[in-house]
């Protein structure tokens, strides 16, 4: 069993003040397989007392310092890929195609990080006018399980990039993940105090770091529950906000779309990360005239999407990630039976053979309204409902008649029309017969779905305040 008992504070790992040891488990067998020892406030205040007296020299690092240190935490980070890929497998239960991803991801955006600043214009001019984009402080990064390693990365990659220094905060239930890049990025050799890392709860090292007057800004992604929260508890020292939050995000089945060619697409959006996604596609709009022809499509390809060991080829879904999220599944199912949905696969329980982990059914819902609460709450689960329209307008109606805005997908044979569906649907991001990811563009969402854009030039923007130098005209 693997004991975690450091913190990364200043450049070292040190012993945390806290004296609070969290479980980790593997959601395969619910067995557990490891224990971290968490911060507390007094260790929060250490690393943020840390990031401070780094900023002014760091602020002060040249575009050339900046990749050159980038491209050290890029190279670490990928030579620890392996080792990435045996943690997310244990402790978080992806499938192993989904898992090997999640392993590349954290040095990808690192290296997308490096591409944003080598071009990114941190002076303009304005009028007569000189307009410095300027490092911001300290920055306060909390990252959640569902993506731990990539999270941290990708975040802390545009905060150094921009010129910040920063504590993060990581979901304590990926700790494994979190030891093995706070190792890589130590081998990196950045200044201390630079970045660091504080394991330990959201009520307790994130409330410190929501409140904390030396920290600056918060980038967040997790709940939109907890998002409301940290924008409220910053607001008394008037902290910049980047918050990537929920989403019931709707997918579009055009009445023009072959049922058979894009039901890959609408499976695979649904079902992503094993449906503990925020962007999961788990609302599937489709013309009420062709709902059978839907329904018996979709009934015959969920039967081929296996749950179960994320170890073993051909697994699509893994098991949920804890049994508080399982039990928070189920009781969605249940809901969604209560409340008259017509059950067309899946169902209560775990699948078939499966005794034990934290294991769901691939499950859809048909025949129900936008009203209904499967349709309306993030479930986070492998949980999708099929939601019947009149028209065109109609679809984007449904689309829209949520409070989340986060993604969505349109899936159509005539590509002009896609795109004007696509462009009255409230979405930070809207795929067109695809689920590829483009990192040089914007993410985020609407409403509830967050605050403010990561990825690219936007996410890096998120990070600096702009300056006006304006200057008194020479003398002749």
């Amino acid at each position: 069993m693997q004991r975690i008992e450091q913190l990364y504070i200043n450049g070292e790992f040190v012993t945390p003040h806290g004296q609070e040891w969290f479980d980790l488990h593997n959601p395969s067998t619910e067995q557990v397989i490891g224990q971290v020892r968490l911060g507390d406030e007094q260790d929060a205040r250490r690393a943020i007392a840390a990031a401070k007296a780094a900023f002014p020299a760091w602020s002060r690092t040249t575009r050339e310092e900046r990749i050159a240190a980038l491209q050290r935490m890029q190279q670490a980070i990928a030579a620890r890929e392996d080792d990435l890929l045996e943690a997310i497998v244990a402790e978080y239960g992806a499938p192993s195609v989904r898992g090997r991803w999640m392993a590349t991801y954290p040095a990808d955006v690192i290296a997308q990080a490096i591409e944003a600043l080598q071009s990114f214009a941190f002076e303009e001019q304005a009028g007569s006018a000189r307009v410095m984009l300027t490092p911001i402080g300290v920055a306060g990064l909390i990252t959640p399980w569902n993506s731990n390693a990539g999270f941290i990365c990708n975040k802390l990659a545009t905060a150094l990039a921009a010129g910040c220094t920063a504590v993060i905060k990581p979901s304590e239930m990926s700790a494994m993940q979190t030891q093995i890049v706070a190792e890589a990025l130590h081998a990196a050799g950045l200044p201390p105090g630079v970045f660091n890392i504080v394991n330990g709860r959201g009520d307790v090292v994130g409330e410190e770091i929501a409140r904390h007057p030396d920290i600056a800004k918060i980038s967040f992604t997790g709940s939109s529950a907890v998002g409301q929260h940290l924008v409220s508890a910053g607001a008394a020292t008037l902290k910049r906000v980047t918050l990537e939050l929920g989403g019931k995000s709707p997918t579009v089945v055009l009445d023009d779309a072959d049922f058979t060619a894009v039901m890959p697409l609408v499976l695979q959006a649904g079902f992503m990360n094993s449906g503990q996604a925020c962007i999961a596609g788990t609302r599937i709009l489709v013309p009420r005239h062709r709902l059978a022809e839907f329904e018996q499509a979709a009934k015959e390809a969920v039967s081929h999407v296996k749950a179960g060991d994320p170890r073993e080829p051909g697994t699509d879904i893994g098991p949920m990630v804890s049994a508080k999220q399982w039990e928070r599944v189920q009781s969605y199912i249940r809901i969604g039976q209560e409340e008259g949905a017509t059950l067309l696969a899946g169902g209560a329980g775990r699948p078939q053979g499966l005794d034990t982990g934290w294991f769901v059914k691939p499950t859809i819902f048909t025949r129900a309204t936008n009203q209904m609460r499967i349709a309306r709450e993030e479930i986070f689960g492998p949980v999708l409902t099929v939601i019947a329209y009149d028209d065109e307008a109609d679809a984007v109606a449904i689309a829209n008649d949520t409070r989340y805005g986060l993604s969505a997908l349109v899936l159509g044979a005539d590509p002009a029309r896609c795109e004007r569906v696509a462009r009255q649907i409230d979405a930070g991001r809207v795929l067109i017969n695809t689920l590829a990811h483009e990192p040089r563009a914007p993410f985020g969402g609407f409403k509830h779905s967050g605050l403010g854009r990561e990825m690219g030039r936007w996410g890096l923007s998120a990070y600096l305040e702009p300056k006006t130098l304006l200057a008194a005209p020479s003398a002749p």
